[in-house]
């Protein structure tokens, strides 16, 4: 059968260098070496790529491949080379090689890229994430809020341990990992595996508790309260430490986090901690000036309109915005004024803008300005 080209087998440039080379090689590595991937033809697959790299790593040998091919490594061709035989291939020190020397063969592979796991190592439990929805006003002024849920807690019976009557595990002597050997194309290759029987804790127990059937955990169903401050926004989050999941081997509790989803105002715009409010006023209030009645989250206040006010003019009313979380400061809120022009006017007012046509506004000599920039 003719064998694939190593540079294709890698997918790499002829031209590649030697890191380049490296990292295509992790790669493939990672995504098809037997103890991570079940799928057929994996582990034929994760072979032909340790033999390209075996050779393409190699500065002699790749010389040797690029100028004759696979028949450089043909011990029946007539030319003049000793033959490369693909059973005198390590991959295990293929593999430390391009990984590290703290990669430990196949079965170390997924505890390298964390695809396995000690279970005698001590561990954090696991974060919990809760997403708690507030209205408006309660993310303005904070709430105290109760959560239900259901965590794993360390077992209260066996206190962790998942048994009685501790003894040394006979499959593994204590070590938590067991060590085969497979003979393949590539001569003897040792796997390294987390003990089946132990699971990784180089111990066992005579009897195994009842309570969390051998885990060392069960679950509990618990209540907490909790104080959301004022001023929170969507995705504002609140820790609480050491409240999470039981930690595996006396290792510490996770935390729960509360993230905050606030629903929008009806009524007011957002930035920040600054608020917005759109305020509509008459024509005639805009030209002469009023009080108008605002709106604040903390009540309403009188505002006072100057004469001649702009359609889309903003005023600042300020520390009427939003707390800022575990803070006394405040943010502002901006009126937006829209000046609302009449759509209908009975006949009398009709008159009175026709006789404030014939005046002399100010407008006017807007109007003439505006043509003059026109020529």
């Amino acid at each position: 059968m003719n064998k694939k080209d190593y540079y294709e087998v890698l997918g790499v440039s002829k031209n590649a260098s030697d890191e380049e080379i490296k990292r295509a090689f992790r790669r493939l590595a990672k995504q098809y070496h037997p103890d991570i991937n079940k799928e057929p033809g994996a582990e034929e697959k994760f072979k032909e790529i340790g033999e390209a790299y075996a050779v393409l790593s190699d500065p002699q040998k790749r010389s040797q491949y690029d100028q004759f091919g696979h028949a450089a490594f043909d011990a029946n061709a007539q030319n003049g080379f000793s033959g490369f035989d693909a059973s005198d291939i390590d991959l295990s020190e293929i593999l430390r090689a391009a990984f590290g020397e703290s990669f430990g063969g196949f079965g170390g592979f997924a505890d390298f890229f964390g695809g396995g796991s000690n279970s005698s190592h001590v561990k954090k439990g696991r974060d919990t994430l809760l997403r708690v929805d507030l209205t408006f006003l309660e993310a303005a002024f904070g709430i105290d809020k109760e959560f239900s849920l259901t965590l794993n807690e360390t077992c209260n019976e066996c206190h962790g341990k998942g048994g009685f009557d501790e003894e040394i595990c006979s499959t593994c002597n204590g070590r938590g990992t067991v060590i085969t050997e497979q003979r393949s194309i590539f001569g003897i290759i040792q796997s390294q595996s987390t003990c089946p029987k132990c699971h990784g804790k180089g111990k066992s127990y005579k009897k195994s508790c009842s309570k969390c059937m051998g885990t060392g955990q069960m679950k509990v169903k618990k209540t907490i309260n909790i104080h959301i401050p004022e001023g929170v926004d969507s995705g504002y989050q609140l820790r609480i430490s050491g409240k999470g999941e039981a930690g595996i081997n006396g290792g510490p509790n996770g935390d729960i986090y509360i993230e905050c989803v606030v629903k929008p105002s009806n009524f007011y715009e957002r930035d920040g901690q600054d608020l917005f409010i759109e305020v509509p006023i008459t024509f005639t209030q805009a030209a002469l000036g009023c009080k108008i009645e605002i709106p604040t989250i903390y009540g309403n206040v009188i505002m006072e309109i100057k004469p001649g006010t702009q359609n889309n003019a903003k005023y600042k009313l300020k520390g009427k915005g939003l707390k800022v979380p575990n803070s006394l400061r405040k943010g502002d809120m901006y009126v937006i004024i829209n000046v609302i022009t009449p759509s209908k006017l009975s006949k009398e007012q009709k008159k009175l803008f026709e006789q404030l046509a014939q005046t002399d506004l100010e407008n006017e000599n807007i109007f003439k300005e505006f043509k003059k920039n026109l020529k």
